[in-house]
């Protein structure tokens, strides 16, 4: 892969709005909205759904799965769209991504990133998202830890990636985006290694 400056300087418009966007909290939002405690203040203190389901519900909790989701989709959607460059569509869900986990309106402390990761890849291989979700639901369902089961499927999903698609640049950000994920499930990681990690639906 040459490396292409002119390439990498027209997605930064693109990059830095799908990072705007992906500093949008739903769980902050939707729980605000809801008259629900601040995930940020109960349970694991992270703005997701899994913790918003803990405290606020399976409604509030759906709302927020699927506001990240789309965090990650829709502007990788648009950069395929627009025809984008593969270098450009890479960086796109990459700092959507980051948004999240680092948002600006939240003095850049966000969530985990599992949800809005999820998104990215959906938009840039519906395929290799719907295994990916698959690879997650069924751990979920056999052994009902949200953290390994996203754990699990976020490491497989460069390896699936990169099988169907042959892309350096997305595999390489995707790679990225999977580092990230586990370096904010680094508690999450101590505690399953320690057998004391909270169930789906359990406090």
């Amino acid at each position: 892969m040459d490396f292409n400056f002119d390439i990498f300087l027209s997605a930064a418009p693109a990059s830095l709005l799908a990072y705007l966007v992906g500093s949008f909290s739903t769980a902050i939002i939707t729980c605000r909205i809801m008259g629900i405690e601040d995930p940020r203040k109960t349970g694991s203190n992270n703005p997701g759904a899994t913790n918003v389901l803990r405290h606020g519900g399976k409604k509030a909790a759906i709302i927020t799965l699927f506001g990240d989701m789309l965090k990650g989709l829709i502007p990788v959607l648009l950069a395929v769209q627009l025809q984008l460059e593969p270098v450009s569509i890479a960086l796109v869900g990459l700092f959507a991504l980051l948004g999240h986990i680092f948002p600006v309106y939240y003095d850049f402390k966000g969530g985990k990133g599992v949800a809005t990761f999820y998104g990215v890849i959906l938009g840039m291989n519906w395929l290799v998202g719907l295994i990916a979700l698959g690879i997650w639901l069924f751990i979920a369902v056999v052994l009902k830890i949200s953290s390994l089961s996203a754990l699990v499927s976020i490491f497989a999903t460069p390896f699936i990636l990169w099988y169907f698609s042959h892309s350096v640049e997305l595999t390489s950000a995707v790679a990225l985006m999977s580092v990230l994920v586990f370096w904010r499930h680094k508690k999450n990681i101590h505690a399953l290694l320690q057998g004391s990690e909270a169930k789906i639906g359990k406090s």
